[in-house]
């Protein structure tokens, strides 16, 4: 009978969890550290905002509205990007909004995690009516077109920072559910959950002991990569003008704001768009590194 381990570990005795292990990998990537770097950098400018930026988000002057960026002519080094229709400081809105950006991605994707996994591990684990019923109302979740899903409980819940997590916690739950739900069929069946099963082990200790240490790798990378998506999602939202309120400094907004002069003050969209750009790919570089170290075969080239 093949034997089958808990948690695989390389030939060094090492976890793929270990951070040593984790380190030296990331060292060896260039993409995956230029994510690494990028996400710090992002998580620090959201954590320092008030030092960073020069002014408060909702702070302006009306005889300063409309400043194009510094290096062009009639800007000001006053305001490196220059300021909106409100005389804001589109550099100071921008820092202040990857507060909300991240906070939307990270509570949102931990919201779903929660969820998901535990509809998915009852499911997976305990079958019966229980996993016909999740799998069914998953299925039917996942079939209805994303945004229009989301328009559309966004439109019932109202505009709050609030309402955008619950939101994007509860829509992105079903994809967490079935990726849950399919690892724990699987590991389930290997020799030593059946083994522990047959000792006389309880479901409460096999799901936190056998089940929820294998199911860490692929939620983490998965999780990694909704948050990115999220971002982008609250951007589409605030577009629409159905994320957070329009005082409230989101990239989204200011994207939603800068469509009506993107023709003469283009600057007003295309900075908040930078941002969103390069915030998603340091997130899914880093995640792409994320998924390849935490895979059981990258152990034979560590």
């Amino acid at each position: 009978m093949r034997r089958d381990r808990r948690l695989p570990d390389d030939v060094s005795g090492e976890s793929l969890f270990a951070p040593r292990r984790l380190w030296r990998l990331l060292r060896r990537d260039a993409a995956g550290m230029t994510g690494f770097l990028m996400v710090v950098a992002i998580v620090t400018i959201a954590a320092f905002a008030p030092w960073i930026a020069p002014y408060g988000p909702t702070e302006g002057e009306f005889l300063s509205a409309r400043l194009p960026p510094a290096w062009m002519e009639g800007g000001s080094s006053a305001h490196l990007l220059g300021t909106d229709q409100l005389g804001q400081d589109v550099f100071s809105r921008i820092v202040f909004g990857t507060r909300v950006s991240l906070m939307v991605g990270v509570l949102g994707a931990l919201l779903a995690v929660s969820i998901g996994v535990t509809l998915g591990l009852l499911a997976g684990y305990f079958g019966g009516w229980f996993d016909s019923l999740i799998t069914s109302f998953t299925n039917l979740l996942l079939s209805i077109p994303y945004l229009v899903l989301v328009i559309v409980i966004a439109t019932v819940l109202g505009r709050s920072l609030t309402n955008v997590i619950l939101l994007f916690g509860i829509t992105g739950s079903p994809v967490f559910v079935r990726v849950t739900r399919g690892e724990v069929m699987r590991i389930k069946r290997l020799a030593y959950v059946e083994a522990a099963v047959g000792l006389g082990a309880s479901s409460a200790r096999i799901i936190p002991l056998h089940l929820l240490p294998n199911l860490v790798g692929p939620l983490l990378t998965l999780a990694t990569f909704e948050v990115s998506a999220m971002i982008f999602y609250e951007s589409g939202l605030g577009f629409l003008g159905l994320s957070v309120p329009p005082e409230v400094p989101s990239w989204g907004n200011m994207l939603a704001l800068g469509r009506q002069f993107l023709t003469i003050y283009p600057w007003l969209a295309i900075f908040p768009g930078v941002a969103i750009a390069l915030t998603a790919l340091g997130i899914n570089l880093f995640g792409d590194w994320l998924r390849d170290a935490l895979d059981p075969r990258a152990q034979e080239r560590t």
